[in-house]
């Protein structure tokens, strides 16, 4: 079995050649991080005309890469949810066009879901059933997460992204764009204590949701005043910066522990599965490790290569192959953010 996987839901267009072991033969992205720097996020139509310029090339590379050509691949996999509409339509057509071409198989991938999955490719064990954290630039959720085909939302960010929230910090203090990687270089000369920020819902248990729209506001307010509304100037001090990024990067780390730790509880498993962009921050690696120390739970983190947008985590579609689960061609897209339930169920 050799699956190509395919993964256009924001702005990095992505291939890939899994076999039924789960072994990575071939893999290929094209970033699109200079083409919306100046923009400081991402635009959906920049975005998705990307897409079109690159899928093929990419394809083309992952198959290169797994010294395969088109006509030896056995199924298709496309993330067709959630994400960027016109980004999202770029992958699903070219998935349809292979699937039509070769007369294989269709699978649907959930993006969110294939982020946690990461953790089985990368541990090559069983980690299921576990709690699943999906942090990211578009969605902060806790998942539970009964089987690889099973996952149910237990709760999730109330407004902004943890992600979105670090871009936004990131650009408030002056810093480069994406603002994760942006915020950890900066937060390393910084004290974490230095100022105090909101952690939304932190003494909360049984509230398994986040928020950060509050801790963006009061970072603006600690640099631009109480009420400011107008345009804000980065402060001018090293070490000021160093101390307002390490401070709101403690914050949304301690959050994102508790509320983890509350979901364990919550569900009695025993796991806890990590991943999506954020999860890249070494803060939160070493917190969320501190803690199944102590709590003695196991901890799985995807590699920081496969925490970012990626097409391997495609992998994910060879589980609903082997259930038998595949879809027609008039499979469509599920733009936006995640469902309250899995569209992905298995079928009765």
């Amino acid at each position: 079995m050799k699956l190509l996987t395919i993964e256009t839901t924001c702005d990095e267009t992505a291939a890939a050649v899994i076999d039924e072991r789960l072994a990575v033969l071939g893999a290929a992205l094209a970033s699109q991080d200079a083409l919306h720097e100046r923009f400081r996020g991402v635009v959906p139509e920049i975005a998705s005309r990307a897409h079109v310029e690159r899928i093929l090339p990419v394809i083309d590379e992952a198959l290169r890469k797994a010294g395969i050509g088109v006509g030896e691949v056995n199924a298709v996999a496309v993330a067709n949810t959630p994400g960027l509409a016109g980004s999202l339509l770029v992958g699903l057509s070219a998935a349809k066009a292979i699937a039509v071409a070769l007369e294989i198989p269709l699978v649907a991938v959930n993006h969110v879901q294939a982020h946690i999955y990461a953790c089985r490719l990368t541990y090559g064990e069983e980690v299921f059933p576990c709690v699943g954290l999906v942090v990211s630039g578009g969605h902060t959720n806790l998942y539970r997460c009964a089987g690889p085909l099973d996952f149910e939302l237990l709760g999730g960010t109330i407004d902004d992204a943890a992600g979105e929230a670090f871009d936004k910090v990131a650009a408030m203090l002056g810093l480069d764009y994406p603002g994760g990687p942006a915020i950890e270089r900066a937060a390393k000369n910084g004290n974490p204590r230095a100022y105090r920020f909101p952690r939304s819902f932190l003494n909360e248990p049984n509230r398994l949701a986040f928020s950060f729209s509050g801790l963006k506001t009061a970072v603006r307010y600690q640099i631009a005043g109480p009420g400011s509304s107008g345009e804000i100037v980065p402060p001018g001090d090293p070490q000021i910066r160093a101390d307002l990024a390490a401070s709101f990067q403690q914050a949304v780390v301690d959050v994102l522990a508790a509320k983890s730790l509350d979901a364990l509880r919550q569900t009695g498993f025993s796991s806890l599965c990590v991943g999506g962009g954020v999860a890249a921050n070494r803060a939160l690696r070493e917190r969320l490790g501190e803690i199944a120390a102590a709590e003695s739970f196991r901890l799985y983190l995807a590699p920081p290569q496969l925490c970012t947008d990626n097409a391997v985590m495609g992998a994910i579609a060879i589980e609903r192959l082997r259930a038998g689960l595949t879809e027609p061609l008039e499979l469509d897209i599920t733009p936006g953010l995640v469902r309250p339930l899995s569209p992905f169920a298995p079928r009765k």
